[in-house]
C-alpha cells in the first residue's frame, strides 16, 4: 500500500494494472509468442504517449528513461550554445557537458537569479546571444518544485530549440507539451511505470533540426535487412533507437498513461494536496521552499527544518518515506492515492 508514501518524486511505486500487464506479456514471451508480436506493444505504447503529451506518433521514440533521451537529444542539436541552470538535475547537465566534451557544442551554465527558480523566463533571456541554439529547462526543479513558465521561456526563445526534461510533470500538471521541441520522460516516477520506461517527444522543428548521433541499428531504414551495409537513418522520431527496446516495459508504460487518462483530473487531486500539505506547514511556522502559489508548482512540497535530517528519520520510522535534500530540506511528493488523513498525520509528527 502507498498511503504513507510521499516520495513520487523520486520513485513512484508501479500501480498493479502496470504490473499485471508487463506481466501478462512477459508471459506470452516465456510461451515463445513470436518477437514481432509482441513488440506490437511499442505501437501502443507511442499511441497512449501521443495522446497525452499531443505530439505526433511519428514524433515520439521510446527511451528506457529520461536520461537517455536526453544524451540523445544533447548529441543531435546543431552545432552553437546550449543554455542550461546551473540548479538542474544532473541528468540535464551531464548530456551537454559530455557533447560539449566531444566537441559537439558550447554550453552555458546560467547561474538563476533566485536560487528557487532554476531557470525562469527572465533567466533566459539575459543569458540569450545570437548564436544560442538550444535552451534547456526542467519543466519542475527537483529540488524546489517551481514549474517553469514553458509559454514565456518559448516567448522568449523564438523558434530555437526548447529542450525539457518533463519527468517531475508529466502526468501531473495541465500543459501543453508542444511548446517544447523536445520532451524527454521517465515513467519510473509520478507515472508510476517502473524503471526501464519513457520516451522522447519532439516537434516538426525537432525533426527537422536534430542529426542523431547515438543511434543504433534499429533506427535505420529496412532495419531487418542485414546487408552489411549502412542504412539511412528513419525519418520519424525512432530513428533514435538504438535497438529493440522489452516489450513489457512498452506495456508498463501503456497501462500507466491509461491508468491517467481514465482516472482524470490527475493534476487537481496531486494540487489539491500539495496545497494542503503546503498550507498546512506554513501554518506551524515551517519554512515552506517550494511555491505557495498553486500555479507555480506541481505535487512537489519542500519544508526547511534546522534539524532536517533528524525530523526525516522520524517521519521514516513511523513509516513516511520522503527525501531529505541536504541537510536542512525535506521533499514531499504526495500523488492521488495519498489520503488527506495520512498528510495531517505527518504535519502533527513534524509539530510535535
Amino acid at each position: 500500500m502507498t498511503e504513507r508514501y510521499l516520495n513520487f518524486a523520486s520513485f513512484g511505486p508501479p500501480t498493479r494494472a502496470v504490473l499485471d500487464a508487463a506481466h501478462r506479456v512477459d508471459e506470452r514471451a516465456a510461451a515463445g509468442v513470436p518477437a514481432a508480436e509482441l513488440h506490437r506493444e511499442d505501437e501502443r505504447a507511442i499511441a497512449a504517449v501521443s495522446r497525452v503529451t499531443g505530439f505526433a506518433a511519428e514524433g515520439i521514440a521510446l527511451m528506457p528513461n529520461t536520461s537517455t533521451g536526453l544524451l540523445h537529444a544533447a548529441f543531435a542539436v546543431p552545432s552553437g550554445r546550449v543554455l542550461v541552470s546551473r540548479a538542474e538535475f544532473p541528468a540535464n547537465l551531464y548530456p551537454w557537458w559530455r557533447a560539449a566534451e566531444a566537441g559537439r557544442l558550447e554550453v552555458e551554465v546560467v547561474e538563476p537569479a533566485l536560487p528557487e527558480r532554476p531557470m525562469s523566463p527572465d533567466d533566459v533571456a539575459a543569458a540569450l546571444t545570437a548564436d544560442t541554439v538550444a535552451v534547456a529547462v526542467s519543466a519542475v526543479s527537483f529540488r524546489t518544485g517551481y514549474r517553469v513558465d514553458l509559454d514565456a521561456v518559448r516567448d522568449v526563445i523564438g523558434d530555437r530549440l526548447l529542450v525539457v526534461d518533463a519527468i517531475q510533470a508529466m502526468g501531473v500538471v495541465q500543459q501543453d507539451w508542444r511548446v517544447a521541441d523536445v520532451v524527454a520522460v521517465g515513467g519510473q516516477k509520478w507515472l508510476r511505470a517502473g524503471w526501464g520506461t519513457g520516451f522522447l517527444a519532439l516537434s516538426p522543428r525537432a525533426l527537422d533540426r536534430l542529426r542523431p548521433l547515438l543511434t543504433g541499428w534499429a533506427g535505420v531504414e529496412d532495419a531487418g535487412i542485414y546487408s552489411g551495409d549502412e542504412h539511412p537513418r528513419r525519418a520519424d522520431a525512432r530513428r533514435f533507437t538504438v535497438t529493440n527496446g522489452a516489450p513489457s516495459a512498452a506495456a508498463a508504460l501503456t497501462a500507466a498513461l491509461e491508468g491517467i487518462e481514465s482516472a482524470g483530473a490527475v493534476a487537481e487531486q496531486v494540487s489539491d494536496r500539495a496545497s494542503h500539505l503546503t498550507e498546512g506547514l506554513a501554518e506551524q511556522g515551517v519554512s515552506v521552499v517550494s511555491p505557495t502559489s498553486a500555479a507555480d508548482r506541481a505535487g512537489i512540497v519542500v519544508a526547511r527544518f534546522s534539524d532536517a535530517p533528524r525530523r526525516h528519520a522520524e517521519l521514516a520510522r513511523a513509516g513516511v518515506q520522503t527525501t531529505l535534500i541536504g541537510d536542512d530540506l525535506i521533499r514531499f511528493s504526495p500523488h492521488t492515492t495519498t489520503p488527506f488523513e495520512v498528510l495531517d498525520e505527518v504535519m502533527a509528527l513534524l509539530a510535535a
